[in-house]
């Protein structure tokens, strides 16, 4: 997940040795692919990717991020979205939504993945995520606001689902053709 638009930049937790990550942009193929459980064979590439993961995502900078969104077809997300401006980063092995609010939050969401797009999105205003740590101990988490929001829109990703498939179609295509464009002239430029 993306910084909101005209929020301060995600400051970086401290400096890592990590190098970071290029993340996919749409329409990468990989976006929409279920990514598959993380399971103790892969302890080490998770021990190397969550480093990168999170140097990546502060560099960008970001909230949140999957690990589709750099190619990597497992169950990983890490989250930092920074509460009163302190670093609280969060990796998450499997997670998965267990409960939700019938309430719904309406919030303005962006993607590192479809860079400086942004739309209002409505999801459950509340969720309990269960999930394990990088070192297998098992966690639940229940959040509200800003972190219910990152929760379930980087769960999406882990299903190769975007926010923007939470929009009526015209909407969509106008956000997707305008980030073709603006992908387009990028490249073209010097």
């Amino acid at each position: 997940m993306r910084l909101e638009a005209g929020s301060v930049k995600a400051r970086f937790m401290s400096e890592t040795e990590a190098p970071p990550l290029p993340i996919l942009i749409v329409p990468d193929p990989v976006l929409r692919k279920t990514a598959r459980p993380v399971t103790p064979a892969d302890a080490s590439l998770v021990a190397g990717l969550v480093p990168q993961m999170f140097a990546t995502m502060y560099k960008a900078p970001g909230i949140g991020l999957a690990a589709p969104q750099v190619g990597v077809l497992v169950r990983l997300v890490v989250i930092d979205i920074q509460p009163d401006k302190v670093p609280a980063p969060m990796v998450l092995i499997n997670p998965e939504v267990v409960a939700k609010s019938d309430e719904l939050a309406v919030r303005e969401e962006g993607c590192l993945s479809l860079p400086d797009q942004y739309a209002e999105i409505s999801r459950p205003a509340w969720v309990k995520v269960k999930y394990q740590d990088e070192h297998g101990t098992k966690h639940e988490v229940e959040a509200d606001g800003l972190l219910a929001a990152c929760l379930q829109h980087e769960i999406d990703h882990l299903n190769g689902v975007l926010f923007v498939d939470y929009l009526s179609s015209l909407k969509r295509n106008i956000l997707l053709r305008k980030l073709a464009k603006e992908m387009k002239e990028r490249k073209a430029k010097p």
